[in-house]
């Protein structure tokens, strides 16, 4: 019996890469932007400065680096999202999968090219 082609791996490392810089670079980037940019204990209070968050987008590591966390963390949240919608009687069907998919690729191309636009 022939076995059918799929493509969920493809998504599969799609979710698991956004699992894991949610998890390395999430709290961090919590820490950073919500309680370190505004107290200022340890940094600089200039580091969530416009021109230096603007300096960061420039350079094309911060850009690539933007745009992989964006793009990886919509695909983690879409994928959940799709997952959760089963248990609540919305189905994996074609268009439902679409649908979820296509936010997400449309979350990866915005930000790559807003992120270009810098």
């Amino acid at each position: 019996m022939m076995r059918k082609r799929s493509n969920s791996p493809i998504f599969w490392l799609l979710f698991g890469a956004g699992g894991m810089l949610a998890a390395l670079f999430g709290p961090a980037m919590v820490y950073i932007t919500g309680l370190e940019a505004g107290s200022g204990l340890i940094l600089s209070p200039r580091v969530m400065d416009y021109s230096t968050v603007q300096a960061f987008a420039h350079n094309w590591i911060g850009k690539l680096f933007l745009c992989s966390l964006a793009s990886f963390f919509a695909w983690h949240a879409v994928h959940r999202i799709l997952c959760s919608l089963h248990d609540v009687g919305i189905h994996k069907t074609p268009a439902v999968k679409t649908v979820c998919y296509g936010v997400a690729m449309a979350i990866t191309v915005v930000s790559a090219w807003a992120l270009l636009r810098v």
